[in-house]
């Protein structure tokens, strides 16, 4: 089976909530026009298309459908689709490759978080029986994930505020004066609502070497996924971003993009996959930043790939998440060959 690389990545500008953007289209034309011009693609070089986005959180069915119009009507495509963060698009897409039944596949992923409330969106993923009826909300979730934690010893608030810090021109002593959201968590601790959208081109490393000086070699992907009965599992790991952890190789990683939609998250994923002090940490600013949902997991392996494609990082490892309290992850390794 061939080898599969990333050839290109865009993605648009994450608007925050209040602000708002117009659709799913008018988010995605843009960067496929950036993405074709960076790799001198095509429509027509494209052998599979597949998205990842929520009809649900769009609020009417078949929007992604719809989204198909950025594509245009013509010259027809062969396109697929995930009710989930785009990450798990790529994964359809690299398999779609390594069967060899094409050799180039463009993959997105686009939310409008701003059309709703995502806190009490999110809560009717939760078991529609038991817990779904209280809405617990998603930060709510969280913040029971983080006071775990806290109780165990495994992390202090400071620690937690020193996530938030990295990068920035904040100051941890500060950030420890602000007012809590839900305790234990403040606002910088949460991922800000954002609007926004993700694409990366794939290829089989052969094509991809006259696409990009130099490609992202998917050296492998995992994805598993832990029992969605909150009480059923130890919130305070990730047991299944270890188990996926496990089937790869990561020795001789040096950059790590982690969808932690959380401060408290990152701590728990670093955990998992064993990343060493030595590992750079989310340089683009991870979900904190920016967390569009179902786009963010997917620029967290665009993100990695383009520190790749400069120079950057030699050997990194992109991760991606998806439900409550780090539910469903999805690890992988990308390499400078």
């Amino acid at each position: 089976m061939p080898d599969v690389a990333i050839a290109g990545f865009a993605k648009a500008p994450n608007v925050r909530e209040t602000e708002g953007t117009t659709n799913g289209v008018e988010m995605l034309v843009p960067i496929f026009a950036e993405v074709f011009e960076k790799t001198g693609l095509t429509k027509q070089d494209i052998g599979f298309w597949c998205s990842g986005s929520s009809d649900y959180l769009a609020g009417r069915a078949f929007s992604f459908i719809a989204a198909v119009d950025a594509i245009g009507a013509f010259p027809p495509i062969h396109e697929s689709h995930v009710e989930m963060d785009a990450a798990w698009a790529l994964y359809e897409a690299w398999l779609k490759i390594k069967m060899g039944e094409v050799e180039t596949a463009l993959v997105y992923g686009f939310g409008k978080s701003s059309a709703g409330q995502l806190r009490r969106v999110l809560a009717l993923q939760l078991d529609p029986y038991v817990v779904a009826p209280l809405w617990p909300d998603s930060v709510s979730i969280a913040g029971i994930q983080a006071r775990m934690g806290l109780e165990a010893g495994l992390w202090s608030e400071k620690d937690l505020a020193e996530v938030a810090a990295r990068g920035t021109d904040r100051d941890v002593s500060e950030l420890l004066d602000t007012p809590y959201l839900a305790d234990p968590l403040r606002r910088h601790d949460i991922a800000p609502v954002t609007d926004g959208a993700a694409v990366i081109v794939l290829s089989t490393v052969d094509r991809a070497k006259d696409i990009v000086e130099r490609p992202a070699v998917i050296g492998g992907i995992e994805h598993r996924v832990d029992s969605p009965v909150l009480g059923a599992r130890d919130l305070t790991r990730s047991p299944s971003t270890e188990i996926a952890a496990r089937a790869l190789d990561l020795d001789g990683v040096d950059l790590a993009e982690l969808h932690a939609p959380f401060t408290h998250q990152e701590l728990i994923l670093r955990t998992a996959l064993k990343l060493e002090d030595d590992v750079k940490i989310n340089p683009s600013g991870g979900a904190l930043a920016a967390n569009p949902m179902f786009s963010a997991g997917l620029a967290r392996i665009g993100e990695a790939a383009a520190r790749i494609h400069s120079g950057e990082s030699r050997k990194a490892v992109a991760h991606a998440t998806s439900g409550p309290a780090l539910q469903q992850n999805l690890v992988t390794v990308l390499e400078a060959r």
